[in-house]
């Protein structure tokens, strides 16, 4: 998985914590789609639904191709604070879908849509604590 792993003391939960995470976010996207998430996005909302979604879509593309490439970048230095901004961005997101859920346009409310919010959060700080004990030992040179 990755080339790294088992270095610094992380072991196996750098790698399984952070990429179960981002294929969590990933199946979030795709339930984005399905619960077309763009009627609360800001100008996404001024568009028409078949503009707004293949605006949507076509957006994660160039976004997907760039966080694919910081988080698997060759520098260790790029991956770990990459990761560590998915890891945040994962724990924000879900406070914001918490924050929006009583508005009537919100409609992630099924189960598989609270996990794939939720967990990847939870994930994402456990990721989070794990390169948390990960930074200290890098700089000491361990």
């Amino acid at each position: 998985m990755d080339a790294d792993i088992g270095k610094s003391g992380t072991g196996p939960w750098d790698g399984v914590l952070f990429y179960t995470a981002l294929a969590l976010l990933l199946g979030h996207e795709m339930d984005a789609v399905a619960e077309a998430e763009w009627r609360m996005l800001p100008l996404l909302n001024l568009l028409d639904d078949a503009t707004a979604r293949a605006v949507f879509i076509a957006a994660h593309v160039p976004l997907v191709a760039l966080l694919l490439g910081l988080v698997g970048h060759r520098r260790a230095a790029v991956r770990l604070w990459s990761r560590a901004a998915v890891d945040a961005f994962l724990v924000i997101h879900a406070g914001l879908h918490w924050a929006l859920s009583a508005d009537p346009l919100y409609t992630f409310h099924a189960p598989l849509s609270e996990a794939l919010i939720f967990g990847g959060a939870l994930l994402g700080l456990a990721h989070l604590a794990v390169l948390a004990r990960r930074v200290p030992l890098a700089r000491k040179g361990v």
